[in-house]
């Protein structure tokens, strides 16, 4: 007898379990239309009984179309902030259903408990505008700017999360344009002669990693996970051309060590033409430091096959652009030289955005300082300074 009244119930209606655990209910009314529970239940016996009750409505003629959300008969969520985000954190997935990448999960975790501790021990329905505007003007005049905007961002993407599970009924982060603020500064890529002065004044061994920074535009992660099985010559029309494939990026997890994955984004995975003035270094390299095996690093660490920590480059690497006269330079200044001079070479949008690997447009063109052809580009690129 209960297993028929079980079939009865869900044959009108349905209930689907969300992510979070929890279930939602709807149905389609009289009038065609579909309806949703305006929360979400704890477990699958509420969602059938609200749509029981409603089911009751319909069959006695008392059914009303949801004009308007109904009174919630659940009580307020008393899931605070913290524990609902680590939840998240380790349940989300990308736009393409796949887990968080590593580095991305840490640094999320790593948010929860810095920038949005203040709020990690406040139930998630008793946070509201004011405060959320309270704690980001805090944020923002303690002069960490770009940090509140991650971290905006973060929360934000959290409570949207928990409204669709019903765990709040609103988002209260309503700061317009919050999460895309920006100190301010703008990165200046060094100039030719800036970059050949920091070149000379690195070591031996890491004097192509500058070289192929700059003028492949390679991230930091893709860079120090290039091994000699990426590096390849053809015999082109108009001469020989060195390639370098950019198929995996590493990023170090705090706790967990070196993870080897795909590089930033899909369009990451990409063969770039080395500009032939700085091939025979680049040839040289891999000479005199690299081992001889197709897997060997081309940037190793000292001893030789581990992954180069960043904290060993800028070691190096600070007090090379002080001789250059740019201090203020970062690491990721030298991708933007390369954006720059392919630009200045002709590049077209699609072209920039295919040689530095972004997933689009609008990100190519963050690196354009002015404003099939790869094998072309990669020459002009080096013959700009004849």
């Amino acid at each position: 007898m209960s297993v028929r009244k079980r079939k009865q119930r869900e044959s009108w209606g349905a209930v689907r379990k969300l992510p979070s655990g929890r279930y939602q209910a709807s149905y389609t009314g009289p009038d065609g239309n579909r309806y949703a529970a305006p929360s979400t239940f704890d477990g699958m016996t509420d969602a059938r009984g609200w749509l029981a009750r409603k089911q009751i409505e319909v069959l006695d003629g008392e059914w009303q179309a949801h004009t308007a959300a109904e009174p919630s008969r659940s009580r307020p969520s008393t899931t605070t902030l913290g524990a609902y985000g680590r939840e998240w954190v380790e349940t989300r997935t990308n736009r393409n259903g796949e887990p968080l990448r590593d580095r991305t999960r840490v640094e999320y975790l790593r948010l929860l408990a810095t920038a949005l501790e203040p709020l990690a021990d406040l139930r998630m329905s008793a946070l509201t505008p004011d405060m959320i505007r309270a704690w980001y003007s805090g944020m923002v005049k303690s002069g960490r700017k770009t940090l509140a905007a991650r971290a905006y961002g973060l929360l934000k993407s959290i409570l949207s999360t928990a409204v669709t599970d019903g765990r709040i009924k609103s988002n209260p982060c309503m700061i317009r344009g919050a999460q895309n603020a920006t100190t301010g500064r703008k990165v200046e890529p060094p100039t030719a002669t800036e970059l050949a002065k920091i070149t000379a004044a690195m070591p031996e061994r890491l004097q192509a990693a500058v070289l192929l920074a700059a003028w492949v535009g390679a991230r930091y992660g893709e860079l120090t996970e290039l091994r000699r099985k990426d590096v390849t010559m053809i015999d082109d029309a108009a001469g020989a051309v060195v390639l370098v494939s950019i198929a995996r990026a590493v990023t170090h997890v705090t706790g967990e060590g070196y993870i080897v994955g795909m590089p930033k984004s899909a369009a990451g995975v990409r063969v770039v033409p080395v500009p032939p003035n700085i091939a025979p270094a680049l040839t040289r390299h891999l000479e005199q430091h690299v081992a001889h095996s197709p897997d060997a690093l081309l940037f190793p660490a000292a001893d030789g096959v581990s992954h180069l920590p960043q904290s060993s480059l800028v070691k190096h690497y600070y007090p090379a652009r002080q001789a250059a006269g740019r201090p203020d330079m970062p690491w990721h200044a030298l991708r933007h030289f390369g954006a720059t001079r392919a630009a200045q070479a002709g590049a077209t949008l699609k072209e920039l955005q295919a040689r530095l690997g972004h997933s689009t447009v609008s990100a190519a063109m963050r690196y354009q300082h002015t404003a099939g052809r790869d094998f072309d580009l990669a020459r002009r690129m080096a013959l700009l300074d004849t």
